[in-house]
């Protein structure tokens, strides 16, 4: 029975781990840039926003975000290296994912400052509406992001 219930939860752990993964690229693969992004020594001071003010129900934050996730996939599909380096890091330790994309970002800052302008929107919802949009990991890494 030991041996049912440890491989159970063995396997749960793993499909567990998938989903999440699979859930982190699926909510924007620019917000990990953020977890590893903090060291870049450019930053840019955030630009007033002139857009209206957000829908703040439930339904209106999710899409705010789900808009910024197609945008940021639709930037990274059209910049290959970009893409790559995000893509390889989900399944980097994050050590590794760190270097590699913080080396990136570094060579290519533009990409970074586009990403960073993509992702804005997040913010100034989070902001306007008292809340928080993302699940505390990528909240942690969009926060890193957008601060340089």
């Amino acid at each position: 029975m030991k041996i049912s219930s440890n491989l159970t939860r063995r396997v749960t752990r793993r499909v567990t781990r998938l989903v999440a993964r699979r859930r982190a690229a699926g909510i924007s693969a620019g917000c990990l840039l953020g977890g590893v992004a903090a060291s870049m020594a450019a930053s840019i001071a955030a630009a007033p926003s002139a857009a209206a003010a957000p829908d703040c129900s439930p339904a209106g934050v999710n899409a705010t975000v789900s808009s910024v996730t197609d945008s940021a996939q639709q930037y990274l599909a059209g910049h290959p290296g970009a893409n790559q380096v995000v893509m390889a890091a989900y399944g980097q330790p994050r050590a590794q994912a760190a270097s590699n994309l913080r080396n990136y970002f570094t060579a290519h800052p533009q990409e970074y400052y586009d990403l960073r302008g993509i992702l804005a929107p997040i913010g100034d919802t989070e902001r306007q509406c008292s809340v928080t949009a993302l699940p505390p990991n990528l909240e942690s890494a969009y926060q890193e992001f957008m601060a340089g």
